[in-house]
């Protein structure tokens, strides 16, 4: 007989347990207390003291019979009959979880953790602040923003609403475009002062590049307005794994790098950064939109749902770094009558400034 088959036997000769054995509590304090390592990190987690859930710990092992933690090092490990217990517990804890959201759903009230994705900059601008007025609005939600330039899996990485910058969404999940992502070269004006500016793509090459790590490798690309393509090799003394350090080292007259539209936007209008070549087009793995995607068994999920109109509210017609610029270009009533040809060439004004 296994460790493991023993310590099942163990459990099942324990017979029926009193009720308050088996309160929720209980279980999920010794499920925290296994993830965390330690019962004070599992008190601080459930807002309570150390010496209550050690009491349930022990009134738990005395109904079991059976000892369910030992200390390893400086971590509280699940013994064998631990482990078993762990497993069941989750089952129990999760299927308990999954019917007070098919309830609240059924309701038709977003409540529950909310876990969405974004890339690091997109999602700190654009994402981060359309969360509190959820929250003011839904008193039973609670949102997680996972902010990240990885790629993260829908199911296995537990996402309800992933924001994705893609050529192609995934097949195997519902996608929503949310805006087109457009990139430009841009440089600070003390940059092309002291280096000029190029007048063609061919004179990148004797230019300074600021390459993006996650892209860039060793080479640009770019399609100019004829449509040929374009590789250059990058000779890029600064190579930076963040789009936010990427546009610093611009504004710092570093070298010329590539930006999204939404990032370099307002430094542009400021005077801070100028458009290189603006009928030149770069090319990136990541595609020039950005989709709202979710697995369908989220389609009628009254979190994501709220979540997906408060993002429709945010980028339609038109995305805000778009609306901004003409906003500045056409400030009074006149110009707004005229508001869909104007948000065909916002962008273009943007990079002609």
């Amino acid at each position: 007989m296994t460790e493991r088959s023993t310590a099942s036997s163990s459990l099942r000769a324990a017979g029926a347990a009193p009720p308050e054995a088996f309160w929720l509590p209980s279980w999920h304090a010794f499920v925290k207390t296994v993830e965390l390592g330690s019962m004070a990190a599992c008190a601080r987690a459930l807002d309570c003291t150390r010496a209550q859930v050690s009491r349930q710990m022990a009134e738990l092992e005395a109904h079991l019979g059976a000892r369910l933690l030992e200390r390893s090092t400086r971590r509280l490990r699940p013994t064998p009959a631990g482990e078993v217990f762990l497993q069941h517990a989750r089952q129990a804890l999760d299927s308990v979880a999954a019917t007070h959201i098919a309830l609240g759903q059924q309701a038709g009230r977003p409540q529950g953790v909310l876990r969405v994705s974004a890339t690091i900059t997109f999602g700190r601008i654009y994402v981060a602040p359309l969360l509190p007025p959820l929250l003011a609005a839904h008193p039973q939600l609670v949102c997680e923003l996972i902010l990240t330039d990885q790629l993260v899996d829908l199911v296995q990485d537990q996402i309800d609403l992933a924001l994705r910058m893609t050529r192609s969404p995934p097949q195997d999940a519902v996608a929503r475009r949310i805006a087109a992502i457009e990139r430009a070269v841009f440089a600070a004006p003390a940059y092309l002062a002291a280096h000029g500016a190029p007048a063609s793509v061919a004179e990148l090459a004797r230019h300074q590049t600021l390459s993006y790590l996650l892209t860039d490798d060793d080479h640009w690309r770019l399609q100019d307005a004829d449509g040929a393509e374009h590789h250059l090799p990058a000779s890029s003394r600064l190579r930076l794994n963040s789009t936010d350090a990427l546009l610093d080292a611009a504004l710092a007259g570093l070298g010329l790098a590539i930006l999204p539209i939404y990032l370099a936007a307002p430094h542009v209008a400021a005077g801070r950064l100028q458009a290189v070549l603006p009928q030149a087009q770069p090319i990136t793995p990541h595609g020039n939109a950005i989709y709202a995607c979710y697995t369908p068994s989220r389609v009628r999920s009254p979190k994501v749902r709220v979540l997906l109109d408060a993002l429709r509210a945010r980028f339609e017609p038109v995305p805000p770094w778009e609306r901004d610029v003409e906003s500045s270009k056409q400030p009074d009533a006149e110009g707004a009558k005229d508001s869909q040809r104007t948000q065909k060439t916002s962008t273009q004004m943007l990079l002609k400034r």
